[in-house]
This record gives C-alpha cells, structure tokens and sequence, in this order.
C-alpha cells in the first residue's frame, strides 16, 4: 500500500479512511507504539528460545511444570503484542482492538506471574538452592516474574496514555518485510515449544516436579561438554 497520509481502519464490514496524525509528535509517538509492540515479540523471542535451545538443549535442564507455564504465561502475554502488529501491519487496527491487544497482555503477564511467584515461594528458604541454574545471580522462574512485571507496567502506561500511542506501520517494504519475519519466527518459536513440552511429557497426565527425561522416547538427556 502507498503511503498515502491515511490509515484503512475496517469496523465490522465498514472500510473507514481517516488520516494519519498530522502533528510531528503524535506520529513519532505512533512509530514509536509499532516498534515498541514488535521488540515486546523480539524480546519474548529472545526469552523463549533461551531458555529452550541453551538451558534445556545444552545444558540438559528440562522444565518442570512451573517452569512450562511461565513458558505459557508469555506465550499468551506476547500474543497481545501479536494482535496488535498484525492488525496495524493490515491497517485494521482500531482503537478498541489496541486496548484489547494490551489486556491481553496484561492477562498472560497476570498468569505468568502467578506461576513464577509460586516457584519463588517453593525455593525462598535460606540455604534452598533453588531449581535450575542461575544467571546473574538469578534463578530464571525470578527473571521471568521480573519480566511479567516489566509487561504489565508496559502495558499499563500505554493504557494511561490511551490512543496516544496507537501504532503506526511502517510503509516501506523492507521494514514491513522484516515485521512479517519476525511474526514468523515468533510462531514457529511457540509451535517448537509445543512440540519439546509433548515430548517431555508423553501421554502422561501429569509432568514429574523434577523431570530429568523425555517420557514419550524414554530418553535422558546430558549436558553439551563446554570447551
């Protein structure tokens, strides 16, 4: 679509054109809103992969069930922000479905919280060591509710301001090229996690507390040998 100075705004089955914010600030702010939704999806992307391809895969540390549903809580959390730049990106992004886009981050961010609060309780005794290895001092259930609390703030503050923020695509190919992809890799990373958490679990109705293999093949994995 040309850069016309326009949004396409669909309400129902009605096709609205309104034009873009005229002021300077309102569209730097409206740039600003898009990339801050895209880097929620990067970021996520970065978390999600992490913990699955270096802490689980290298060093052969698979999530127990707590661990899972802080995976779920952002999942959910970043579905939100998936909302949200998928419609902005077909210019279909009302205000309405801006704030929809935000609850729904708030929501995944409440649940994910709730499940990494409930591990830290598991392990705040003195001398408990806590499951899992630490990075940086912290263990990653600890990280992840510090991450819940960063989005919930996001999302908040966005709210506050209400359409002051209401995205704005970019009109180059590149750029919306490069959105698309990461769309992508953020549906492949939650289908990967899919299939890893079935493998580990099997057919089994419950995940043990302290998983130490994949139940479907029966396989118990080890650390990858650091150089």
């Amino acid at each position: 679509m040309a850069d016309t100075g326009k949004l396409t705004v669909f309400v129902g089955n009605t096709r609205y054109i309104v034009p873009e914010p005229k002021r300077r600030w309102h569209r730097i702010m409206g740039k600003l809103g898009f990339w801050a939704q895209v880097f929620f999806l990067v970021a996520y992307i970065g978390v999600l992969s992490t913990a699955m391809f270096y802490f689980q895969f290298a060093q052969a540390e698979l999530p127990c069930p707590l661990c899972i549903s802080q995976r779920m809580g952002m999942m959910l959390s970043s579905l939100g922000a998936l909302f949200i730049v998928s419609h902005s990106l077909k210019r279909t992004l009302t205000p309405s479905g801006f704030m929809t886009g935000l609850g729904m981050a708030i929501l995944g961010a409440l649940l994910g919280s709730a499940m990494s609060t409930r591990q830290i309780l598991l392990h705040i005794l003195p001398g408990d060591p806590g499951y899992g290895t630490a990075m940086f001092g912290l263990h990653l259930y600890t990280w992840a509710l510090i991450s819940f609390i960063v989005v919930m703030t996001f999302a908040g503050v966005l709210l506050t301001f209400g359409t002051e923020f209401l995205p704005i695509p970019p009109v180059s190919k590149w750029a919306r090229g490069l959105v698309w992809a990461i769309i992508v890799i953020f549906v492949a990373t939650i289908a990967i996690n899919m299939v890893v958490v079935f493998v580990e679990e099997g057919f089994n109705w419950f995940l043990p507390d302290n998983p130490t293999s994949y139940q479907l093949f029966g396989f118990t994995p080890t650390p990858v040998p650091t150089p």
